[in-house]
């Protein structure tokens, strides 16, 4: 069985339907967030790269249509027309690291209606889950004010690979390291970690349990010293660390109590032993709200350590996401259901200063002052271009916040920036709507009233 069958039922009995009906014209779905998750301004676009390699993968094998099969419980042969399907179709999508905002397409894809129905499930899921971490990130990013920022999430994120991906948007964001051996393997990041209080409490006490960390690891080492009394684990962290002459680049780690407070006292026995280089490091339920917190009063924190608030985004944990068909067989079509009504048509987003960004359709020329967004990363099923690499997303990134207002950087109450239609989308939605109504009220003429001839019943002979 493979990634194909990691999709909601309903996709398979679409696209069988489908193939069945022979509707295999082309059809272009967006994928969008119809709105920001309270406390958000902004998003940053993220799972491209995943949803790329899923679609370059992506092949309905003989073990998936029997995982189909047995699943609708019908015999393997009803589900013959899905077998040996392949994505064949065009990806457009905005490049990882670019801020988005509501409504935007963060991906387009174009493909015969099957496919690109009964991919649905899994590229909404990898854009969906990135996104709202890689944002959730940013804003860490922003609160800390310079101070860096390293990923602890691994151990409480939703799973292996969630921890994996809030490692690699993590480093997008800007974070300076991460705990998690494989991601910082693969994606060269930095790897930190520093010890747990399990083992200070196997030690007889503390200066031991220091002391036999710092014979096992040469170089730079960070002591955890709030396992029994803060202050005096940071006296004896200071001690130990004098004596075996390993200041330069060491660190003490905060992971509980009032932070801030037991920061500065740390920091004065520090000092008062000669240590001023000794860093002081900052854990424990930390995100952008209390990183914000601390170092707008000052905290003398050198770096901050995120964890399970930032891995599970744990205030936003879901975005409001979408994949849509804006158009079948070179037709625009859109729902016009209460609260969730879509705009027509393939799109495209024009960034302006600020991030006035208009969203238009794909082929109508740019505002003077725009550039447009989507790119085409995928051309029949096959990447246009090497992998998007990890570098390039954090400096769009840092360039996109950079031109943000500062009222969408707020970490609190923070004031989106709401993109605008086009003249051209807004005259085609419009259109659209139009024939759609019509031919609802038409559908919907009862019997008999003049504008159609009422059905007459079946004769019937004796």
């Amino acid at each position: 069985m493979s990634d194909a069958a990691t999709t909601d039922l309903y996709e398979v009995t679409m696209a069988l339907s489908y193939l069945r009906e022979r509707m295999t014209q082309p059809a272009t779905f967006s994928c969008f967030v119809r709105d920001l998750p309270p406390g958000r301004a902004f998003l940053v676009a993220a799972g491209l790269e995943s949803a790329l390699d899923f679609l370059a993968g992506f092949h309905v094998g003989a073990a998936d249509i029997d995982t189909f099969a047995e699943t609708l419980r019908r015999p393997a042969a009803d589900l013959a027309p899905l077998r040996d399907l392949r994505f064949t179709g065009e990806v457009r999508a905005v490049p990882e690291g670019h801020v988005v905002l509501a409504g935007e397409p963060l991906l387009e894809i174009t493909a015969p209606l099957p496919q690109a129905q009964l991919v649905e499930t899994f590229v909404l899921n990898q854009l969906s889950h990135q996104t709202a971490i890689a944002a959730k990130c940013a804003r860490c990013v922003i609160a800390a004010r310079g101070h860096p920022v390293v990923d602890f999430s691994l151990r409480r994120t939703h799973g292996t690979a969630a921890g994996y991906q809030a490692a690699r948007l993590g480093a997008m964001a800007g974070f300076a390291g991460t705990s998690n051996v494989a991601a910082a393997r693969a994606e060269h990041l930095t790897a930190v970690g520093t010890m747990a209080h399990s083992y200070i409490e196997a030690f007889e006490d503390e200066e031991a349990a220091f002391t036999a960390f710092a014979r096992s690891h040469p170089g730079p080492v960070t002591f955890l010293v709030d396992t029994y009394d803060t202050e005096s684990g940071v006296a004896v962290a200071a001690r130990v660390l004098r004596d075996l002459g390993r200041t330069d680049g060491s660190a003490i780690r905060l992971d509980s109590g009032d932070l801030g407070a037991l920061a500065v006292r740390a920091r004065a026995v520090l000092d008062e032993a000669g240590l001023p280089g000794v860093r002081i490091v900052a854990s424990g339920g930390l995100d952008e709200f209390a990183l914000d917190d601390l170092t707008a009063a000052g905290a003398p924190i050198d770096v901050y350590a995120v964890g399970t608030r930032i891995g599970v985004s744990a205030d936003a944990p879901y975005l409001d996401s979408a994949y849509k068909l804006v158009e079948y067989d070179g037709r625009p079509v859109m729902k016009l259901s209460s609260a969730k009504v879509t705009a027509p048509g393939r799109k495209q987003v024009f960034r302006r200063p600020g991030c006035a960004d208009v969203i238009g359709l794909a082929d109508e020329p740019p505002p003077a002052d725009g550039v447009p967004l989507l790119e085409t990363v995928m051309r029949d099923g096959v990447r246009t271009g090497p992998p998007g690499r990890l570098p390039d997303a954090a400096r769009r990134l840092a360039a996109d916040l950079a031109q943000l207002p500062e009222t969408a950087r707020s970490i609190r109450s923070p004031t989106p920036v709401r993109a605008s239609f086009s003249g051209p989308l807004t005259d085609l939605a419009a259109r659209v709507r139009h024939r759609i109504e019509h031919r609802v009220r038409g559908a919907a003429t009862p019997p008999g009233d003049g504008r159609r001839p009422a059905p007459q019943p079946p004769r019937h002979t004796p």
